[in-house]
């Protein structure tokens, strides 16, 4: 598999083969490496939601056909979730989110409402959707990285001791978003377990890439919470997952009240339903659940060891490559690539990282992410920024803020888009400075270009 130059599974995929157009109005067939933010849509995906949308009605609320049809459906989506990453049927509760920001900001609000006070240990590689909940509920700690941005474990241990079995939650990312270094999930809930705690991760980048397995209930090794996000895998629904211990939420308050939450509601008295039924208040997302079901399902078929083994390739061709451009700088451990999710970030000398990816975008109709992906703490780290560099930035938020440029690759990817990536790249850093001085006056926050719109206007030739 390794020295194919196409994926075998790029037909599985909506859109691989789309025309965009071009700054120069040609149109060309559109590369997508930004797949860490999003994903497009499996056709099998798509072909279920069509094949569904005739029976869809509301969910637990009718006794029509449709409406009973629609809810076993969403019950069933449960189940195929659980397999696909190794949850207990019997202990562990799948509540159906937005997303996995949503997932983290309810599992945060629902244990500082039981555990006032408590202490969670998070780490610096952390995207914001597993920071910024934690800062507002509890006293956070961060683990540290180093400067190829590892996780430091003996300071996780460390800070774990220190507590002395205070620490409720260790909430730490699967994989990272920015350098796509994959964390010892289960060594560090090994950690975590044996200081009294329980462990959360943020499987966001981790879950559509690796094979997972939370483990069972006694092992030390169990993963007692996981989120992610369908968007991520081939479903673009708008459906998320919070995997956790029944119990946790068959206590207190749900975090949403209102229509569904409930078996029995007076004035004076308030019957909560079992658990996750009171955790999906008003109507639920049925097409964006049953969007995840197939997609865990394609995964599943697909094989996700086979998924990471091609993806890992590909991750390693694009790294040689890149090594060979001049003025690039690559972020994080690239010694290991089996290490991590099929992604990448880096640097370009002398050329700000949103005039690269204008000039890939415009010239060639390749998307990137430029930025700080949602992970300021750790891109801030990783460029060595000062606290007065940070300051500067926070005096001066119209300047050109500092950032890496980030590919990602799905699994429909191939080398041939990443030749042309390469190549691309490489004329970009050649004549940077009759670019900058071109691509410096489109200031595409405010206002694209009519010509970036041409698509919806009418179709690429």
């Amino acid at each position: 598999m390794s020295l194919l130059p196409d994926s075998p599974w790029r037909r599985l995929v909506v859109g691989v083969d789309t025309p965009v157009p071009l700054i120069s109005g040609a149109y060309t067939t559109a590369i997508n490496f930004d797949n860490a933010a999003t994903t497009p849509p499996f056709c099998a995906v798509m072909r279920e939601i069509e094949e569904f949308a005739p029976w869809y009605a509301s969910v637990h609320r009718g006794a029509g056909y449709k409406s009973v049809l629609s809810s076993n459906l969403y019950e069933k989506a449960r189940d195929a979730i659980r397999r696909f990453v190794g949850a207990d049927a019997a202990r562990d509760i799948v509540i159906f989110t937005k997303n996995t920001t949503e997932a983290i900001n309810m599992l945060a609000y629902k244990l500082a409402a039981e555990y006032p006070g408590q202490v969670v240990l998070s780490t610096d590689m952390e995207h914001l959707a597993n920071d910024l909940p934690w800062r507002y509920h509890a006293q956070v700690e961060f683990a540290g990285v180093d400067r190829q941005g590892r996780l430091l474990l003996d300071d996780l241990e460390a800070k774990l001791a220190k507590h002395k079995r205070r620490v409720r939650l260790v909430a730490v990312t699967g994989a990272s978003n920015v350098t796509g270094l994959i964390n010892p999930v289960h060594h560090i809930a090994r950690l975590a377990h044996r200081y009294g705690a329980e462990i959360l991760v943020d499987g966001a980048q981790w879950v559509p890439h690796c094979p997972v397995a939370m483990k069972p209930f006694g092992s030390l090794e169990h993963i007692d919470y996981l989120a992610f996000s369908a968007h991520k895998m081939y479903a673009p629904f708008g459906a998320g997952v919070l995997i956790a211990p029944k119990q946790t939420f068959a206590q207190g308050l749900p975090v949403y009240k209102g229509g569904g939450t409930v078996s029995l509601a007076a004035r004076e008295l308030v019957d909560w339903e079992e658990p996750p039924f009171r955790d999906e208040a008003g109507s639920p997302n049925a097409m964006g659940v049953v969007a995840l079901a197939t997609a865990v399902q394609t995964l599943a078929a697909l094989g996700m060891e086979r998924l990471h083994a091609y993806e890992t390739d590909l991750l390693a061709y694009a790294v040689n490559g890149l090594k060979s451009v001049p003025g690039v700088t690559l972020f994080g451990d690239i010694g290991r690539p089996e290490e991590r999710v099929s992604l990448i970030s880096f640097a370009a000398q002398g050329i700000h990282h949103r005039i690269v990816a204008k000039i890939l975008s415009y010239e060639a109709g390749i998307a990137v992410r430029t930025g700080l992906f949602c992970a300021h703490p750790y891109v801030h780290n990783l460029l060595g920024l000062t606290q007065a560099d940070i300051e500067y930035c926070h005096m001066h938020p119209d300047g050109a803020l500092p950032g890496l440029i980030r590919v990602s690759f799905g699994l429909y990817n191939d080398r041939r888009e990443i030749d042309r990536f390469l190549e691309v790249l490489t004329w970009i850093m050649r004549n940077k400075q009759r670019l900058i001085a071109k691509y410096e006056q489109i200031d595409d926050r405010i206002n694209h270009p009519d010509w970036l719109l041409q698509p919806i206007r009418k179709e690429a030739p």
